[in-house]
């Protein structure tokens, strides 16, 4: 099986820092396109930040500047810097990939969540 493992989070303060980290394990042939979404209570979920396997990034404005998408391909790992932080950014994060299982399959997977609180 594959699953997306999230670490980090948890409380911060505005205009502090927060690390946020995602490894995919299992059976993996290889992993393509990696990114964040956050949900926050009455909110739709949105894109945070994405990166292709080849390094390539985008990112949701309200982040740009402040939050950095990052990946280690031989780890499997997607990790997401969040500097600058705004009680705004309060939501739970959740991690996404699209992992290819063998050269036929592919599947995208979610992690748990894990939740970012920014309050003084």
């Amino acid at each position: 099986q594959v699953q997306l493992g999230e670490s980090g989070g948890g409380l911060g303060q505005p205009g502090g820092s927060l690390g946020l980290a995602c490894a995919a394990s299992g059976s993996i042939f290889s992993v393509n396109a990696m990114g964040w979404y956050r949900q926050a209570p009455g909110k739709q979920r949105e894109l945070v930040a994405a990166i292709t396997s080849g390094g390539v990034t985008n990112y949701a404005d309200s982040v740009k500047g402040r939050f950095t998408i990052s990946r280690d391909n031989a780890k499997n790992t997607v990790y997401l810097q969040m500097n600058s932080l705004k009680p705004e950014d309060t939501a739970v994060y959740y991690c996404n990939a699209d992992i290819i299982i063998t050269h036929l399959i592919s599947y995208n997977y979610w992690g748990q969540g894990t939740q970012v609180t920014v309050s003084s």
